[in-house]
């Protein structure tokens, strides 16, 4: 793509084959429209089903399968103009899509919300009855068990009509957090490595905050938090209503903590969450001579912030264009065969991937659609190494879903979030291996190996350094003290200094990344790249040392989708999840790589 470098894009001006097609979805707003009043004709229709569910087998088997109708033909409505609006926060019609996508699903969420409180009112033993009497109810068999463990959590259809209903309501902190983050931000410019005057934004703080020269370096960090200051105030009372909301709904619905609330419904014991915090508090030594580490190779008397994204081995600097990362991850992912490749294909040939940065798109990365459409991959793509990275992680993602919506049934093609980014990561552990095989260079070697260190640096500690955040400032909502700016900033600042020890100095913008996060509004979340990525280390190295046998079952657990217990699943491919095992290993591994790393520089 050859655009002014200076400039980032209107959307207009980016290639159409660089942009993702989602006419494969709707070919244009009025087909949107008659499918949001087509839908909404037939969620009435389900409403009117209320009251029936316990008359018979038969009855509760067709509202669910009407239920399920609704729910696939919803979905595609919600992506189309979430895609839409994530293209271009600028452009007037995503905005108003995404704004009638999102009130149209609350109202429809309230309509259904009868459903499982009318389910709990049949006592357990009919509903196991029913499901081996009626043969189209087997398919729920699961789902109503998993219901049923909700009993005590799930209240009356009113109540649920009305939680369902304030959903249109609960989810303005992060659409606040993200108009803000995203359309009205103004960044300063800077001047980068070549002397030229670049504005900052989302994605090229990405790129220059990994920039050789140090002073690039420090204006980005500087510039880009001095955008956030001026809102932190307004930041910090968006992410503190939604953490109220978090703890609101634990206390509704009769949970002990907005932590259990958040995982139980998956199956997840918190101490899983609390598992992982305590084994990796455990290693911070391993972190905090990884600082002094990175501090020596750098040949620094300060290491700063700003300093922990660039490479400590400067000498070889790969540029990776997005035809040439499509080539290497094809090559990667060839140990998981033919039908993953297939796949693979087809996402790049067919314009499922959003590649390039223009003005007002989402910043990051994503996979997205849903069941029925392809799984689109959005990126801010920007031609480096970590790209080609980020790239092969959100495919993951979505070769993950096209499996799980290929075999699945709609009720159960979705995965959960504990789950989630084992697919993603054990990408990035294939594309790793492979460069490490076909470019055996030392320099080379040299990359990698603090890429790898990298890794599990920002998935696991800094993502651990994350979900500890999110667990106090719930429990200091539960506590009932507040959120402000200020105690925010304070709490963060204090877990970096001890998550990163005494080699790092803090700078002050620093206290204010919480700001800028927007995976703190999604409910305790963030753990999960930390348990997904101590899995998939352990799955890429039983695909890698075993072959066949191992593909097969990973295979099978791209297409569990939700129809097991994401314990089970993992622990089918080989994986045991209710062990600090794993994510001790992963550790391990990252004391391993040090040591190398520490080695080749003595």
């Amino acid at each position: 793509m050859t655009l002014e470098p200076q400039k980032v894009p209107s959307r207009s001006e980016v290639p159409v084959e660089w942009t993702w097609n989602l006419g494969l979805m709707f070919p244009d707003l009025p087909t949107w429209e008659q499918e949001l009043a087509a839908v909404e004709t037939q969620a009435q229709t389900v409403a009117t089903l209320q009251g029936t569910l316990s008359q018979s087998a038969a009855h509760l088997l067709a509202a669910l399968r009407l239920r399920d109708e609704v729910g696939q033909r919803l979905y595609v409505l919600y992506v189309y103009a979430n895609h839409r609006k994530d293209s271009d926060a600028t452009d007037p019609v995503g905005q108003a899509l995404q704004e009638r996508a999102g009130s149209f699903a609350a109202r429809v969420a309230a309509q259904l919300a009868f459903i499982e409180p009318e389910i709990l009112s049949l006592p357990a033993a009919t509903l196991e009855e029913w499901s081996k009497s009626e043969p189209g109810l087997a398919l729920y068999a699961y789902e109503l068990a998993k219901i049923n463990h909700q009993r005590a959590h799930i209240r009356s259809a009113e109540v649920e009509s009305l939680l369902a209903a304030f959903g249109d309501v609960t989810r303005a902190p992060y659409e606040l957090f993200e108009m803000l983050t995203d359309s009205d931000l103004s960044f300063p410019t800077i001047t980068d490595e070549h002397g030229a005057t670049v504005q900052l934004s989302h994605a090229r703080y990405g790129r220059f905050i990994e920039s050789p020269d140090r002073r690039v370096r420090h204006d980005a960090f500087k510039g880009y938090y001095s955008a956030f200051s001026p809102f932190r105030n307004t930041l910090g009372t968006a992410l503190g209503a939604a953490v109220r909301t978090h703890v609101l709904n634990a206390r509704v619905r009769h949970y002990s903590s907005a932590l259990e609330a958040a995982l139980d419904p998956n199956e997840l014991p918190t101490t899983v969450y609390h598992q992982l915090i305590t084994t990796v508090e455990a290693n911070l030594n391993l972190m905090h001579r990884y600082m002094a580490t990175r501090k020596r190779l750098m040949g620094l008397d300060e290491l700063h912030v700003y300093d922990l994204y660039t490479q400590p081995v400067p000498e070889v600097e790969l540029k990776v264009p997005f035809p040439e990362a499509r080539t290497l991850l094809q090559a990667a992912f060839a140990p998981l065969g033919e039908a993953y490749g297939a796949v693979l294909q087809q996402a790049f040939d067919k314009r499922w991937i959003d590649v390039y940065e223009n003005v007002g798109k989402r910043s990051g990365a994503y996979s997205g659609g849903t069941f029925g459409t392809p799984p689109f991959v959005l990126l801010n793509y920007q031609d480096r190494l970590y790209d080609a990275f980020t790239l092969a992680h959100e495919l993951g993602h979505s070769l993950h879903s096209f499996f799980t919506r290929k075999t699945q049934p709609f009720v159960y093609s979705n995965y959960t979030m504990f789950v989630a980014e084992v697919a993603s990561t054990l990408n990035e552990a294939l594309l790793t291996d492979y460069l490490l095989k076909q470019r055996a260079d030392e320099a080379l070697r040299r990359v990698l190996l603090v890429q790898q260190l990298e890794d599990i640096r920002r998935t696991i500690f800094r993502q651990t350094m994350f979900a500890s955040f999110e667990l106090t400032i719930h429990q200091m909502a539960e506590a009932g003290e507040p959120l402000t700016a200020e105690a925010l900033s304070e709490r963060y600042r204090d877990l970096v200094v001890r998550y990163h020890g005494p080699a790092l100095i803090l700078d002050d913008e620093i206290a204010l990344e919480w700001a800028r996060i927007p995976h703190f509004y999604y409910n305790f979340y963030v753990y999960q790249y930390a348990t997904g990525l101590s899995a998939a280390l352990a799955l890429s190295q039983q695909i890698m040392h075993e072959g066949q046998p191992a593909v097969e079952r990973y295979l099978r657990f791209l297409s569990g989708g939700s129809s097991r217990s994401s314990i089970d699943l993992l622990r089918d491919a080989g994986v045991d999840m209710t062990t600090p095992a794993p994510v001790q290993a992963a550790l391990t591994t990252f004391g391993t790589l040090l040591d190398e790393l520490e080695r080749l520089y003595k």
